[in-house]
Protein backbone atom coordinates (compact mmCIF):
# COMPACT_ATOMS: atom_id res chain seq x y z
CA UNK A 1 0.00 0.00 0.00
CA UNK A 2 2.54 1.97 0.52
CA UNK A 3 4.80 1.70 -2.40
CA UNK A 4 1.73 2.14 -4.22
CA UNK A 5 1.09 5.86 -2.66
CA UNK A 6 4.77 6.58 -3.27
CA UNK A 7 4.82 5.27 -6.82
CA UNK A 8 1.51 7.43 -7.26
CA UNK A 9 3.63 10.35 -5.49
CA UNK A 10 6.36 10.43 -7.83
CA UNK A 11 4.31 9.68 -11.29
CA UNK A 12 2.44 12.68 -10.20
CA UNK A 13 5.63 14.91 -10.16
CA UNK A 14 7.27 13.75 -12.98
CA UNK A 15 4.56 14.78 -14.92
CA UNK A 16 4.48 18.02 -13.37
CA UNK A 17 8.45 18.09 -13.98
CA UNK A 18 7.99 17.00 -17.47
CA UNK A 19 5.41 19.65 -18.40
CA UNK A 20 7.48 22.12 -17.34
CA UNK A 21 10.75 21.67 -18.49
CA UNK A 22 10.13 21.28 -22.09
CA UNK A 23 8.10 24.95 -21.65
CA UNK A 24 10.79 26.45 -19.85
CA UNK A 25 13.18 25.32 -22.93
CA UNK A 26 11.49 26.68 -25.61
CA UNK A 27 8.79 29.59 -24.43
CA UNK A 28 10.07 32.72 -25.29
CA UNK A 29 9.30 35.83 -23.23
CA UNK A 30 6.04 37.72 -24.25
CA UNK A 31 6.46 41.01 -25.35
CA UNK A 32 3.08 42.80 -23.53
CA UNK A 33 2.01 46.80 -24.97
CA UNK A 34 1.60 48.33 -21.88
CA UNK A 35 0.23 51.36 -24.08
CA UNK A 36 -3.19 50.87 -22.97
CA UNK A 37 -2.57 51.04 -19.21
CA UNK A 38 -3.08 54.49 -16.92
CA UNK A 39 0.61 55.54 -16.68
CA UNK A 40 0.02 55.30 -12.89
CA UNK A 41 -0.72 51.29 -13.43
CA UNK A 42 2.04 50.79 -15.92
CA UNK A 43 5.59 51.36 -14.04
CA UNK A 44 4.15 48.85 -11.42
CA UNK A 45 3.42 46.45 -14.36
CA UNK A 46 7.10 46.60 -15.94
CA UNK A 47 8.68 46.19 -12.17
CA UNK A 48 6.56 43.36 -11.00
CA UNK A 49 6.95 41.56 -13.92
CA UNK A 50 10.72 41.34 -13.52
CA UNK A 51 10.02 39.30 -10.65
CA UNK A 52 7.08 36.93 -11.12
CA UNK A 53 5.81 34.69 -13.65
CA UNK A 54 3.22 36.40 -15.71
CA UNK A 55 -0.05 34.56 -17.18
CA UNK A 56 -1.86 36.85 -20.40
CA UNK A 57 -5.31 35.72 -21.14
CA UNK A 58 -8.23 37.07 -22.68
CA UNK A 59 -10.68 38.52 -20.25
CA UNK A 60 -13.80 36.22 -22.09
CA UNK A 61 -12.06 33.22 -20.18
CA UNK A 62 -12.46 35.43 -16.65
CA UNK A 63 -15.33 35.81 -14.46
CA UNK A 64 -16.14 36.87 -11.30
CA UNK A 65 -18.68 35.22 -8.81
CA UNK A 66 -20.54 37.15 -6.83
CA UNK A 67 -22.51 34.99 -4.05
CA UNK A 68 -21.28 31.95 -2.38
CA UNK A 69 -24.26 29.87 -3.27
CA UNK A 70 -23.18 30.78 -7.04
CA UNK A 71 -19.75 29.77 -6.13
CA UNK A 72 -20.84 26.65 -5.16
CA UNK A 73 -23.09 25.54 -8.29
CA UNK A 74 -19.86 26.66 -9.92
CA UNK A 75 -17.62 24.34 -7.59
CA UNK A 76 -19.71 21.72 -7.91
CA UNK A 77 -20.31 21.54 -11.85
CA UNK A 78 -16.31 21.71 -11.88
CA UNK A 79 -16.29 18.58 -10.36
CA UNK A 80 -18.64 16.42 -12.04
CA UNK A 81 -17.29 17.68 -15.18
CA UNK A 82 -13.46 17.04 -14.36
CA UNK A 83 -11.95 14.16 -16.92
CA UNK A 84 -8.09 13.71 -15.95
CA UNK A 85 -7.00 16.10 -12.51
CA UNK A 86 -8.97 17.50 -10.27
CA UNK A 87 -7.04 19.34 -7.46
CA UNK A 88 -8.23 21.16 -4.84
CA UNK A 89 -6.48 23.30 -1.97
CA UNK A 90 -8.29 24.83 1.08
CA UNK A 91 -7.79 25.27 4.50
CA UNK A 92 -10.15 22.34 5.38
CA UNK A 93 -13.20 20.17 4.00
CA UNK A 94 -16.09 20.70 6.83
CA UNK A 95 -18.22 17.59 8.20
CA UNK A 96 -21.30 18.97 6.52
CA UNK A 97 -19.97 18.70 2.96
CA UNK A 98 -21.62 15.48 1.92
CA UNK A 99 -22.92 16.80 -1.81
CA UNK A 100 -19.00 17.88 -2.36
CA UNK A 101 -17.53 14.53 -1.19
CA UNK A 102 -20.33 12.32 -3.31
CA UNK A 103 -19.54 14.57 -6.54
CA UNK A 104 -15.87 13.84 -5.93
CA UNK A 105 -16.83 9.98 -5.60
CA UNK A 106 -19.33 10.47 -8.81
CA UNK A 107 -16.80 11.49 -10.88
CA UNK A 108 -14.08 9.19 -10.26
CA UNK A 109 -16.25 6.69 -10.78
CA UNK A 110 -17.65 7.76 -14.08
CA UNK A 111 -13.83 8.87 -15.29
CA UNK A 112 -11.21 6.17 -14.94
CA UNK A 113 -8.46 8.52 -15.68
CA UNK A 114 -9.59 11.20 -13.59
CA UNK A 115 -6.60 11.72 -10.81
CA UNK A 116 -7.72 13.71 -7.37
CA UNK A 117 -5.33 15.87 -5.33
CA UNK A 118 -6.27 17.20 -2.18
CA UNK A 119 -4.43 19.75 -0.51
CA UNK A 120 -4.68 21.04 3.38
CA UNK A 121 -3.56 22.04 6.49
CA UNK A 122 -2.86 18.89 8.56
CA UNK A 123 -4.18 20.67 12.23
CA UNK A 124 -7.26 22.24 11.21
CA UNK A 125 -8.23 18.82 9.33
CA UNK A 126 -7.13 16.25 12.24
CA UNK A 127 -8.66 18.10 14.79
CA UNK A 128 -10.08 15.00 18.04
CA UNK A 129 -13.35 13.54 16.76
CA UNK A 130 -15.61 11.75 13.92
CA UNK A 131 -15.87 14.72 12.06
CA UNK A 132 -12.62 15.40 11.08
CA UNK A 133 -11.47 16.17 7.62
CA UNK A 134 -9.48 12.95 7.64
CA UNK A 135 -11.94 11.07 8.71
CA UNK A 136 -14.27 12.20 6.19
CA UNK A 137 -11.76 12.11 3.64
CA UNK A 138 -10.91 8.00 4.44
CA UNK A 139 -13.87 5.75 2.67
CA UNK A 140 -13.10 8.13 -0.12
CA UNK A 141 -9.29 7.32 0.02
CA UNK A 142 -9.70 3.22 0.55
CA UNK A 143 -12.46 3.14 -2.11
CA UNK A 144 -9.49 4.74 -5.25
CA UNK A 145 -5.93 4.61 -3.37
CA UNK A 146 -3.84 5.03 -6.72
CA UNK A 147 -5.78 8.00 -7.65
CA UNK A 148 -7.06 9.60 -4.61
CA UNK A 149 -3.62 11.58 -3.16
CA UNK A 150 -4.14 13.82 0.04
CA UNK A 151 -1.25 15.83 1.32
CA UNK A 152 -1.88 17.66 4.90
CA UNK A 153 1.12 21.05 5.24
CA UNK A 154 1.62 21.26 9.10
CA UNK A 155 3.42 24.55 10.01
CA UNK A 156 7.24 24.18 11.33
CA UNK A 157 6.62 26.84 13.66
CA UNK A 158 4.93 25.00 16.63
CA UNK A 159 7.46 22.22 17.75
CA UNK A 160 9.51 20.77 20.46
CA UNK A 161 7.59 20.48 23.89
CA UNK A 162 5.14 23.70 23.06
CA UNK A 163 4.12 21.27 19.95
CA UNK A 164 3.11 18.93 22.84
CA UNK A 165 1.50 21.24 25.30
CA UNK A 166 -0.67 23.48 22.78
CA UNK A 167 -4.35 21.94 22.47
CA UNK A 168 -5.67 20.81 18.93
CA UNK A 169 -7.74 23.56 18.83
CA UNK A 170 -5.38 26.57 19.46
CA UNK A 171 -1.88 24.84 17.18
CA UNK A 172 -3.23 26.52 13.85
CA UNK A 173 -2.03 30.38 15.79
CA UNK A 174 1.10 28.73 14.98
CA UNK A 175 0.59 29.13 10.71
CA UNK A 176 -1.78 26.98 8.85
CA UNK A 177 -1.73 26.02 4.58
CA UNK A 178 -3.82 28.79 3.98
CA UNK A 179 -4.20 28.69 -0.29
CA UNK A 180 -7.55 28.44 -1.90
CA UNK A 181 -7.78 26.27 -5.11
CA UNK A 182 -10.26 25.07 -6.45
CA UNK A 183 -8.97 23.27 -10.07
CA UNK A 184 -10.44 20.70 -13.22
CA UNK A 185 -8.76 20.01 -15.96
CA UNK A 186 -7.52 23.68 -17.64
CA UNK A 187 -10.04 25.56 -15.39
CA UNK A 188 -9.40 27.02 -11.50
CA UNK A 189 -11.38 29.22 -9.51
CA UNK A 190 -9.75 31.44 -6.76
CA UNK A 191 -10.73 31.99 -3.68
CA UNK A 192 -10.30 33.03 -0.57
CA UNK A 193 -13.40 31.24 0.71
CA UNK A 194 -13.13 27.31 2.88
CA UNK A 195 -15.12 24.54 1.83
CA UNK A 196 -17.81 24.47 4.16
CA UNK A 197 -21.23 25.11 4.82
CA UNK A 198 -21.16 28.64 6.02
CA UNK A 199 -19.13 29.48 2.80
CA UNK A 200 -21.57 28.30 0.64
CA UNK A 201 -24.09 30.41 1.65
CA UNK A 202 -23.94 33.01 4.01
CA UNK A 203 -20.73 33.70 4.37
CA UNK A 204 -19.13 36.34 1.90
CA UNK A 205 -15.81 36.05 0.11
CA UNK A 206 -14.18 37.00 -3.56
CA UNK A 207 -14.70 33.93 -6.29
CA UNK A 208 -12.40 34.31 -10.02
CA UNK A 209 -13.09 32.27 -11.96
CA UNK A 210 -10.69 30.92 -14.96
CA UNK A 211 -11.49 28.70 -17.61
CA UNK A 212 -9.93 27.18 -20.41
CA UNK A 213 -6.48 28.24 -19.32
CA UNK A 214 -4.10 25.00 -19.30
CA UNK A 215 -1.20 27.16 -19.08
CA UNK A 216 -2.83 29.59 -15.52
CA UNK A 217 -4.16 25.44 -14.24
CA UNK A 218 -0.57 23.84 -14.75
CA UNK A 219 0.89 26.83 -12.84
CA UNK A 220 -2.11 26.24 -10.17
CA UNK A 221 -1.49 22.38 -10.41
CA UNK A 222 2.36 22.42 -10.19
CA UNK A 223 2.44 24.86 -7.08
CA UNK A 224 0.51 22.25 -5.05
CA UNK A 225 2.55 19.45 -6.01
CA UNK A 226 6.07 21.78 -5.08
CA UNK A 227 3.55 21.54 -1.68
CA UNK A 228 3.37 18.16 -1.54
CA UNK A 229 7.07 17.52 -0.96
CA UNK A 230 7.30 19.11 1.77
CA UNK A 231 3.85 17.75 3.34
CA UNK A 232 2.51 14.51 4.76
CA UNK A 233 0.29 12.58 2.87
CA UNK A 234 -2.85 10.53 4.00
CA UNK A 235 -3.04 6.83 3.90
CA UNK A 236 -5.24 3.99 5.22
CA UNK A 237 -4.79 2.44 8.43
CA UNK A 238 -4.90 -1.37 8.49
CA UNK A 239 -7.12 -0.85 11.53
CA UNK A 240 -9.94 0.34 9.39
CA UNK A 241 -11.14 3.01 11.84
CA UNK A 242 -7.37 4.58 12.07
CA UNK A 243 -5.18 6.30 9.32
CA UNK A 244 -1.68 7.10 8.51
CA UNK A 245 0.10 10.47 8.46
CA UNK A 246 3.00 9.42 6.09
CA UNK A 247 6.02 11.50 5.70
CA UNK A 248 8.14 10.29 2.88
CA UNK A 249 11.71 12.37 3.51
CA UNK A 250 14.22 10.58 5.51
CA UNK A 251 16.57 13.30 5.74
CA UNK A 252 14.22 15.88 6.71
CA UNK A 253 12.84 16.31 9.97
CA UNK A 254 8.90 16.41 9.42
CA UNK A 255 9.40 19.52 12.33
CA UNK A 256 11.81 21.10 10.72
CA UNK A 257 10.79 21.72 6.95
CA UNK A 258 11.91 25.47 6.47
CA UNK A 259 14.88 25.02 4.61
CA UNK A 260 13.39 22.52 2.11
CA UNK A 261 10.29 24.92 1.76
CA UNK A 262 12.23 27.69 1.25
CA UNK A 263 14.58 25.82 -1.46
CA UNK A 264 11.15 24.14 -3.23
CA UNK A 265 8.89 27.30 -3.53
CA UNK A 266 12.05 28.98 -4.57
CA UNK A 267 13.25 27.38 -7.26
CA UNK A 268 9.80 26.61 -9.03
CA UNK A 269 8.87 30.06 -8.19
CA UNK A 270 12.43 31.15 -10.82
CA UNK A 271 11.46 27.82 -12.57
CA UNK A 272 8.29 29.48 -13.52
CA UNK A 273 9.27 32.82 -14.26
CA UNK A 274 11.14 31.76 -16.93
CA UNK A 275 8.75 29.56 -18.17
CA UNK A 276 6.50 32.43 -18.47
CA UNK A 277 8.14 35.43 -18.71
CA UNK A 278 6.72 38.88 -19.82
CA UNK A 279 8.41 41.47 -21.51
CA UNK A 280 6.13 44.98 -21.00
CA UNK A 281 6.78 47.20 -23.60
CA UNK A 282 5.72 50.73 -24.35
CA UNK A 283 3.85 49.94 -27.83
CA UNK A 284 1.41 52.18 -29.71
CA UNK A 285 -1.84 51.26 -29.96
CA UNK A 286 -2.09 50.81 -33.56
CA UNK A 287 1.21 48.38 -33.13
CA UNK A 288 -1.15 46.47 -30.35
CA UNK A 289 -3.91 46.15 -32.89
CA UNK A 290 -1.05 44.52 -35.08
CA UNK A 291 0.23 42.23 -32.88
CA UNK A 292 -1.11 38.78 -32.38
CA UNK A 293 -0.58 39.58 -28.47
CA UNK A 294 -3.33 41.97 -28.94
CA UNK A 295 -5.99 39.21 -27.81
CA UNK A 296 -4.38 38.88 -24.52
CA UNK A 297 -5.79 41.90 -22.23
CA UNK A 298 -5.72 40.07 -18.73
CA UNK A 299 -2.39 39.75 -17.20
CA UNK A 300 -1.99 37.49 -14.11
CA UNK A 301 1.26 37.74 -11.82
CA UNK A 302 1.11 34.86 -8.87
CA UNK A 303 2.46 35.91 -5.56
CA UNK A 304 3.65 33.45 -2.96
CA UNK A 305 3.49 35.13 0.74
CA UNK A 306 5.22 32.39 3.12
CA UNK A 307 7.20 34.61 5.82
CA UNK A 308 8.13 31.13 7.86
CA UNK A 309 10.11 30.28 4.98
CA UNK A 310 12.01 33.58 4.15
CA UNK A 311 9.61 33.85 0.75
CA UNK A 312 8.27 37.61 0.77
CA UNK A 313 6.58 38.41 -2.42
CA UNK A 314 3.51 40.14 -1.35
CA UNK A 315 5.33 42.36 0.28
CA UNK A 316 7.80 43.27 -2.19
CA UNK A 317 5.15 43.92 -4.94
CA UNK A 318 2.28 46.21 -2.54
CA UNK A 319 6.16 47.84 -2.03
CA UNK A 320 6.22 48.86 -5.45
CA UNK A 321 2.62 49.12 -5.94
CA UNK A 322 2.32 51.57 -3.21
CA UNK A 323 5.55 53.46 -4.67
CA UNK A 324 4.56 53.51 -8.21
CA UNK A 325 1.14 54.98 -7.49
CA UNK A 326 2.09 57.41 -5.23
CA UNK A 327 5.14 59.11 -7.50
CA UNK A 328 2.63 62.23 -7.51
CA UNK A 329 2.51 63.62 -4.21
CA UNK A 330 -1.20 64.91 -3.21
CA UNK A 331 -2.34 67.61 -0.49
CA UNK A 332 -3.46 65.89 3.44
CA UNK A 333 -6.79 66.26 3.21
CA UNK A 334 -7.11 68.97 5.81
CA UNK A 335 -5.02 71.41 3.33
CA UNK A 336 -7.19 73.21 0.81
CA UNK A 337 -6.73 71.71 -2.69
CA UNK A 338 -7.94 70.83 -5.91
CA UNK A 339 -10.59 68.03 -6.65
CA UNK A 340 -8.91 64.81 -6.59
CA UNK A 341 -8.19 62.82 -8.95
CA UNK A 342 -5.33 60.34 -8.36
CA UNK A 343 -5.62 56.93 -8.20
CA UNK A 344 -8.65 55.18 -6.16
CA UNK A 345 -7.43 51.96 -3.59
CA UNK A 346 -9.93 50.06 -2.39
CA UNK A 347 -8.45 47.59 0.38
CA UNK A 348 -10.64 45.03 2.08
CA UNK A 349 -10.12 41.60 4.69
CA UNK A 350 -12.59 40.07 6.87
CA UNK A 351 -9.61 40.20 9.67
CA UNK A 352 -8.14 43.67 9.58
CA UNK A 353 -5.17 43.95 11.27
CA UNK A 354 -3.15 45.28 8.56
CA UNK A 355 0.33 44.67 8.13
CA UNK A 356 2.70 47.13 9.93
CA UNK A 357 4.87 48.27 6.79
CA UNK A 358 1.68 48.01 4.30
CA UNK A 359 0.01 51.07 7.39
CA UNK A 360 2.88 52.48 6.46
CA UNK A 361 2.99 52.32 2.89
CA UNK A 362 -0.94 53.31 2.74
CA UNK A 363 -0.58 56.59 5.45
CA UNK A 364 2.63 57.60 3.61
CA UNK A 365 1.35 57.81 -0.16
CA UNK A 366 -1.11 60.26 0.03
CA UNK A 367 -3.70 58.09 -2.17
CA UNK A 368 -7.36 58.00 -1.52
CA UNK A 369 -8.01 55.17 0.36
CA UNK A 370 -11.23 53.20 1.51
CA UNK A 371 -10.71 50.12 3.61
CA UNK A 372 -13.69 47.72 4.69
CA UNK A 373 -13.14 45.38 7.48
CA UNK A 374 -15.92 43.04 8.98
CA UNK A 375 -17.87 44.59 11.72
CA UNK A 376 -18.03 42.38 15.07
CA UNK A 377 -20.95 40.73 14.20
CA UNK A 378 -19.52 39.70 10.47
CA UNK A 379 -16.42 37.79 12.00
CA UNK A 380 -16.85 34.74 12.48
CA UNK A 381 -15.95 34.26 15.77
CA UNK A 382 -18.87 36.81 16.79
CA UNK A 383 -20.53 35.00 19.88
CA UNK A 384 -18.01 32.00 20.38
CA UNK A 385 -17.10 30.75 24.02
CA UNK A 386 -13.94 31.06 25.45
CA UNK A 387 -11.03 32.69 23.81
CA UNK A 388 -12.36 32.46 20.14
CA UNK A 389 -15.07 35.01 21.70
CA UNK A 390 -12.32 37.77 22.67
CA UNK A 391 -11.20 38.05 18.51
CA UNK A 392 -13.85 40.08 17.31
CA UNK A 393 -13.14 42.64 20.27
CA UNK A 394 -9.23 42.39 19.59
CA UNK A 395 -10.33 43.62 15.36
CA UNK A 396 -11.78 46.15 17.06
CA UNK A 397 -8.07 47.08 19.50
CA UNK A 398 -5.92 47.11 16.20
CA UNK A 399 -8.95 48.99 14.12
CA UNK A 400 -8.54 51.76 16.96
CA UNK A 401 -4.80 51.56 16.70
CA UNK A 402 -4.90 51.75 13.08
CA UNK A 403 -6.82 54.74 13.15
CA UNK A 404 -4.71 56.93 15.58
CA UNK A 405 -1.71 56.66 13.06
CA UNK A 406 -3.80 57.85 10.44
CA UNK A 407 -5.07 60.81 12.37
CA UNK A 408 -1.78 61.10 13.42
CA UNK A 409 -0.56 61.86 10.06
CA UNK A 410 -3.49 64.26 9.38
CA UNK A 411 -4.58 61.45 7.10
CA UNK A 412 -8.08 60.54 7.41
CA UNK A 413 -10.99 60.76 4.75
CA UNK A 414 -14.07 62.51 6.64
CA UNK A 415 -16.99 60.55 5.87
CA UNK A 416 -18.67 63.62 5.18
CA UNK A 417 -16.45 64.37 2.17
CA UNK A 418 -18.82 63.21 -0.52
CA UNK A 419 -15.85 63.36 -2.98
CA UNK A 420 -12.87 61.09 -2.97
CA UNK A 421 -9.81 62.72 -1.08
CA UNK A 422 -6.00 61.96 -0.33
CA UNK A 423 -6.55 59.98 2.78
CA UNK A 424 -7.64 56.85 4.46
CA UNK A 425 -10.98 56.31 5.34
CA UNK A 426 -12.15 53.06 7.63
CA UNK A 427 -15.84 51.47 6.69
CA UNK A 428 -17.40 48.45 8.45
CA UNK A 429 -19.39 45.51 6.74
CA UNK A 430 -22.64 44.28 8.04
CA UNK A 431 -25.59 42.02 6.72
CA UNK A 432 -28.29 40.67 8.91
CA UNK A 433 -27.54 36.96 9.10
CA UNK A 434 -24.27 37.07 7.38
CA UNK A 435 -20.33 36.70 8.17
CA UNK A 436 -17.50 38.78 6.37
CA UNK A 437 -14.27 36.83 4.63
CA UNK A 438 -13.78 38.72 1.45
CA UNK A 439 -10.18 39.85 1.06
CA UNK A 440 -8.06 41.78 -1.57
CA UNK A 441 -7.42 45.02 -3.02
CA UNK A 442 -8.62 47.02 -6.39
CA UNK A 443 -7.54 49.87 -7.90
CA UNK A 444 -9.09 52.62 -10.33
CA UNK A 445 -6.81 55.42 -12.06
CA UNK A 446 -8.73 57.26 -10.59
CA UNK A 447 -12.18 57.68 -8.26
CA UNK A 448 -14.44 58.05 -11.50
CA UNK A 449 -12.94 55.14 -13.20
CA UNK A 450 -13.35 51.35 -12.92
CA UNK A 451 -10.95 49.19 -11.38
CA UNK A 452 -7.47 48.23 -13.72
CA UNK A 453 -5.72 45.84 -11.00
CA UNK A 454 -7.09 43.84 -8.97
CA UNK A 455 -5.00 41.58 -5.65
CA UNK A 456 -6.95 38.47 -4.72
CA UNK A 457 -6.10 35.07 -3.15
CA UNK A 458 -5.98 34.33 0.54
CA UNK A 459 -4.06 36.42 1.88
CA UNK A 460 -5.81 38.45 4.92
CA UNK A 461 -3.25 41.20 4.49
CA UNK A 462 -2.31 40.93 8.20
CA UNK A 463 0.46 40.08 9.95
CA UNK A 464 -0.27 36.27 10.01
CA UNK A 465 -0.46 36.24 6.93
CA UNK A 466 2.87 38.01 6.35
CA UNK A 467 4.71 35.55 8.64
CA UNK A 468 3.09 32.48 10.23
CA UNK A 469 0.48 30.79 6.90
CA UNK A 470 1.59 30.19 3.97
CA UNK A 471 -0.54 32.21 1.12
CA UNK A 472 -0.65 32.54 -2.86
CA UNK A 473 -2.34 35.69 -4.18
CA UNK A 474 -2.39 36.78 -7.33
CA UNK A 475 -2.31 40.25 -9.43
CA UNK A 476 -4.74 40.95 -12.07
CA UNK A 477 -4.20 43.63 -14.52
CA UNK A 478 -6.48 44.13 -17.15
CA UNK A 479 -7.71 46.64 -19.88
CA UNK A 480 -10.97 44.89 -21.09
CA UNK A 481 -13.63 47.16 -20.00
CA UNK A 482 -16.23 44.73 -19.38
CA UNK A 483 -13.91 42.89 -16.95
CA UNK A 484 -12.91 46.18 -15.36
CA UNK A 485 -16.87 47.25 -14.88
CA UNK A 486 -16.98 43.38 -13.49
CA UNK A 487 -14.62 44.46 -10.90
CA UNK A 488 -16.25 47.61 -9.89
CA UNK A 489 -19.46 45.82 -10.02
CA UNK A 490 -17.45 43.69 -7.34
CA UNK A 491 -16.29 45.94 -4.98
CA UNK A 492 -19.32 48.12 -5.21
CA UNK A 493 -21.55 45.49 -4.30
CA UNK A 494 -19.24 44.40 -1.18
CA UNK A 495 -19.18 48.47 -0.37
CA UNK A 496 -23.08 48.14 -0.86
CA UNK A 497 -23.46 46.81 2.95
CA UNK A 498 -20.77 49.21 3.98
CA UNK A 499 -21.46 51.72 6.69
CA UNK A 500 -19.10 54.53 8.58
CA UNK A 501 -16.44 52.36 11.74
CA UNK A 502 -18.30 52.30 14.96
CA UNK A 503 -15.06 51.24 16.72
CA UNK A 504 -15.00 54.36 19.50
CA UNK A 505 -18.63 53.97 20.14
CA UNK A 506 -19.47 52.91 23.59
CA UNK A 507 -21.72 49.97 22.72
CA UNK A 508 -21.36 46.91 24.61
CA UNK A 509 -20.58 45.29 21.21
CA UNK A 510 -17.26 47.76 20.84
CA UNK A 511 -16.29 47.29 24.45
CA UNK A 512 -12.70 46.13 24.47
CA UNK A 513 -12.04 44.81 28.29
CA UNK A 514 -8.46 44.47 30.21
CA UNK A 515 -7.93 40.66 29.11
CA UNK A 516 -8.76 41.04 25.79
CA UNK A 517 -5.77 43.95 25.67
CA UNK A 518 -3.69 41.53 27.62
CA UNK A 519 -4.18 38.54 25.04
CA UNK A 520 -3.60 40.60 21.38
CA UNK A 521 0.09 41.69 23.72
CA UNK A 522 1.20 38.22 23.65
CA UNK A 523 -0.79 36.46 20.69
CA UNK A 524 -1.85 39.51 18.39
CA UNK A 525 0.65 38.49 15.62
CA UNK A 526 -1.33 35.07 15.64
CA UNK A 527 -4.62 36.93 15.18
Amino acid sequence: MFGTARNALFQSRWRVISAVLPIAAVQKPRTVSTASFDPKIRQFLVKLAEHQPCFPMSSSSVSIIHEPRLFYQALLSMIRQARHRLFISSLYIGSEDVELIDAIRVSLRNNPTLQVYLHLDLNRSTRPGPDSTVRILLPLLKEHPDRVHVYLFRSPKLKGIMARLVPPRFNEGWGTWHPKVYGADDSVIISGANLNTSYFSNRQDRYLQFVGQPRFADYCFAFLQEASTFSYQLLPSPDPKDYVLHWSDATTHPHRIEAKAEQALTTFQRAQRLANSATFMSTTEKELQQSTEGEHDVFIFPIIQAGQFRIREEERCLDLLFRNLSAQQWPAPSQPSSHYDGPLVDLTSGYFALYKPYQRAMIDSGLACRILAASPKANGFYGSKGFSGRIPEAYTLFERRFMRAVRAAGREWPYSSADACPGVQLNEWQRGGWTYHAKGIWVRPSPSETPVLTLFGSTNLNARSANLDTELSFVLATTSSTLRQQLAKEVDGLRTHAQAWQGESNSEERRVRLGTRVLVGVVGGML
